[in-house]
């Protein structure tokens, strides 16, 4: 659940107090970008690969963007501080105002600058993965880009979570695995760890990139490559990434059990993240009398 203080376009209020309007077309429509940080000890954790993200998607959508990721990092430790956040997370929304007919004549920017801070969802020890055919369309020009109109998502979660799963793999329209609903996916096979490619159509995630570069200097050899459900059935090792769940193992895909939910390999890029995240939080740590 979100805390009750958020950022809307230049000032901290309660959030029965920020107003969105009908006349937002791009809020109606989905024409507006997200990213969700993980906060760890006060410090937003990776803000910097978020906001590269954000700032390349903006490009891809043609959302207006004018916004300086220093003054933005400022908005995200306002929060944080108002709604007294150690450990949690946030969420950076850009709203596009103008779009088609659908909108008013009154006085608004370009974009809507919106931040908020939430709890961590609750995190398994293991998941069970459903799988969904065409959950995703790797030929969209959009494809990877993390837009808000993310019904495709909200909606494959629900129907997985409905019939008793606890995550969803979609599967693009050549059949191959592309990534879950909120996290990107992995499989250990004789001790290398391969993920889809982006030409699948999933998400960059920011915790995939950094289990990209950190596997080999844990002396784990990791790879792109072009998967399909037999081959999670057949691998040693499956795992999820996320911001909010870091390294999960996974018991279960599709009525195949894995052969463990939480293999050596698994552990070891745990604990490859984990070392990095807490090397990142020491560097970002506000020296007391900063802001």
């Amino acid at each position: 659940m979100i805390h009750r203080f958020v950022f809307h376009n230049g000032r901290l209020a309660p959030f029965e107090d920020v107003r969105l309007s009908p006349g937002q077309a791009g809020l109606l429509n989905g024409w507006g970008l997200f990213t969700t940080m993980r906060i760890v000890e006060g410090v937003p954790f990776a803000f910097e690969r978020h906001w590269k993200r954000l700032s390349r998607d903006a490009q891809i959508t043609r959302c207006p963007f004018l916004f300086d990721a220093e003054e933005v990092h400022d908005h995200v430790a306002e929060v944080l501080r108002a709604n007294n956040v150690r450990e949690g997370s946030a969420r950076i929304y850009v709203i596009r105002n103008k779009a088609g007919f659908w909108g008013s004549d009154e006085e608004m920017p370009e974009a809507d600058l919106l931040i908020y801070s939430a709890d961590l969802p609750p995190v398994h020890q293991a998941v069970r993965l459903a799988i969904r055919e065409h959950g995703r369309h790797a030929e969209s020009p959009l494809a990877g880009v993390k837009v808000t109109s993310w019904l495709n998502n909200v909606w494959n979660l629900a129907e997985a979570q409905k019939a008793g799963w606890d995550e969803v793999i979609l599967l693009n329209e050549r059949g191959e695995i592309s990534e879950c609903t909120a996290a990107n996916i992995f499989c250990v096979e004789e001790g290398r760890v391969l993920t889809p490619p982006l030409s699948s159509g999933c998400l960059e995630g920011v915790t995939r990139s950094l289990v990209l570069e950190l596997g080999p200097a844990a002396g784990i050899e990791v790879e792109e490559q072009t998967l399909f459900p037999e081959d999670l059935y057949c691998s040693d090792e499956v795992f999820i990434s996320s911001t909010n769940r870091n390294v999960i193992g996974v018991a279960e895909v599709g009525g195949h059990a894995m052969k463990t939910s939480l293999g050596p390999v698994t552990k070891r890029i745990e604990e490859a993240f984990a070392a990095y995240v807490r090397d990142y939080v020491d560097a970002h740590a506000a020296v007391p009398g900063e802001r």
